[in-house]
């Protein structure tokens, strides 16, 4: 389950920024995650919870947002998005497409106290 070594670089991210800004509780973490990343959003959230239990990070909320695969034509000039992993233009069907969403895994947001 890569979801766990997942969990634990984003508790590592959080407690960094925390103690920057000289946080002392989290509250919330809103993370975007692509629609082909392969992560599993139940198995990141189950890990997330165990790994911050007991720490000031434990009761935050996790708020995932899935980001659909969208592509980009250069011929065509258009973006659009990609369905059942079709990886071809649907104006021109040029298959050299630009993948420009749904892949990445980020921390957009992050609440503490």
């Amino acid at each position: 389950m890569h979801e766990m070594s997942i969990a634990e670089s984003l508790v590592d991210i959080i407690r960094d920024e925390m103690s920057k800004n000289n946080a002392r509780a989290l509250k919330s973490v809103r993370l975007h995650i692509g629609e082909i990343s392969a992560v599993v959003p139940q198995a990141l959230s189950f890990c997330f919870h165990v790994i911050t239990e007991g720490t000031e990070m434990e009761g935050a909320r996790l708020d995932m947002d899935i980001v659909p695969l969208r592509g980009y034509c250069h011929p065509c000039d258009r973006d659009f998005p990609i369905e059942n992993f079709e990886f071809a233009c649907p104006y021109c069907g040029n298959r050299e497409i630009e993948t420009i969403s749904g892949q990445d895994l980020s921390i957009v947001e992050i609440e503490v106290e």
